[in-house]
């Protein structure tokens, strides 16, 4: 027991600074990829309820695609599209040397952040569609501005009902950046439990202990959605 125990020791002779810093690496990609999701997501939705079918044709094909093809599959065709894609675009226009290289980091968030962005663009329009019509026209009917709609009518409702769905992509989020794992580029933390468990041969315990990791990460933030929620809802109920 005490020689397991050691395995978790800070430094050079245990495993606990790697799985801290994979934690953090973890949250990094989650945060960065929720917050590009949310823009994707955003124009997706208003892309949705345009005017112009063509608009709508676009955001449909989005959504269905990345909803319908298997979540890695999609990340590892965008992780190394993006970054060829991106490298020959820069050095074809001479903007950069032949040693100029796209960030792995950045070419899987944005890739991560494109397939959640698909799942993020329905629960802005639903919630969108959730805010009475009556209160909009009841807006246009005093003059105000659609502007001054959206902020002070629109908004504030809409968080209140896409909570809910937002929290649970967060959830997601959270469990899918342990997919670029298998991109071999990243020291998350699903990889670094990897690395120890296959080092040490020590299977069951790290694998264990990676799994109430990524627990305690999502009891803390269904702590934190519980929270919003019921902060938003006051008044509600």
């Amino acid at each position: 027991m005490d020689g397991t125990l050691s395995l978790l020791s800070w430094g050079d002779t245990g495993w606990s600074d790697d799985l801290f810093w994979g934690i953090v690496t973890t949250l990094k990609v989650s945060v960065s990829a929720y917050l590009i999701a949310l823009v994707f997501g955003a124009v997706c939705a208003v892309g949705k309820q345009s005017s112009w079918r063509a608009v709508r044709f676009l955001a449909g094909v989005y959504t269905t695609v990345v909803r319908a093809l298997p979540e890695l599959l999609v990340i590892l065709l965008l992780y190394f599209s993006i970054a060829s894609g991106i490298e020959r675009l820069v050095k074809g226009f001479g903007l950069a040397g032949d040693n100029f290289q796209v960030s792995p980091f950045w070419a899987a968030v944005v890739a991560l952040a494109f397939v959640s962005g698909a799942f993020m663009a329905e629960v802005l329009r639903a919630a969108y569609l959730a805010v009475p019509l009556g209160q909009i026209e009841a807006g246009l009917a005093l003059g105000m501005h659609r502007w001054i709609i959206l902020i002070r009518i629109v908004a504030p409702q809409m968080v209140r009902h896409a909570i809910p769905g937002m929290g649970n992509l967060w959830l997601e989020m959270t469990k899918e950046s342990a997919i670029i794992s298998v991109l071999g580029a990243f020291n998350d933390l699903l990889y670094v439990g990897y690395r120890a468990a296959a080092g040490t041969r020590q299977y069951i315990f790290f694998y264990g202990l990676t799994a109430v990791l990524f627990l305690m990460l999502t009891a803390v933030s269904v702590w934190v959605i519980s929270r919003l929620e019921r902060r938003f809802s006051r008044g509600y109920r």
